[in-house]
């Protein structure tokens, strides 16, 4: 094997292709959110944020605040930098997109509480999502410990 390829392998093990995958996933949808109408999310998203927020934020700045919100948990995903916090920030995110089931039920279900429409089923796969976000972060925090074990043992 070459060097290359070593080091390639070590960085690209399951936890950081989950990770960097998840982190795609973010930025894709983080960066159209910039762009007007180019997101399926965007009227979901601003009806959503402007009942979270007691309509105290604008439709369009809410938007923007979701766009930066998801591109920097992508970014931050893929360049594996402060990789805990922006699973935080992704799970507080992903657990939020759970809300229209609760405050617009007749946009994502046709008949409760089975049948789901097209937004419904959107936002049920989130749960695979979380359960990646979930598996990095058990990951993450036995990282720490095990490096926080071998720290103090160094004394």
């Amino acid at each position: 094997m070459t060097k290359t390829s070593i080091l390639l392998s070590r960085r690209l093990n399951r936890n950081n292709i989950m990770a960097i995958s998840l982190g795609i996933v973010y930025l894709w949808f983080g960066l159209l959110k910039f762009y007007p109408h180019l997101s399926p999310a965007e009227d979901i998203a601003k009806d959503t944020i402007s009942i979270l927020f007691l309509e105290t934020i604008s439709s369009n700045w809410s938007l923007t605040l979701l766009a930066f919100w998801e591109t920097c948990i992508g970014l931050l995903l893929i360049i594996n930098y402060y990789q805990q916090l922006a699973l935080f920030f992704a799970l507080a995110h992903i657990s939020l997109t759970f809300t229209p089931f609760f405050v617009f039920p007749e946009l994502t279900f046709n008949d409760l509480p089975f049948s789901l429409t097209l937004l419904g089923q959107y936002i049920v796969k989130n749960i695979i999502i979380i359960s990646v976000i979930i598996s990095l972060l058990v990951r993450t925090y036995k990282s720490s410990q095990n490096q926080t074990i071998t720290t103090n043992s160094t004394y």
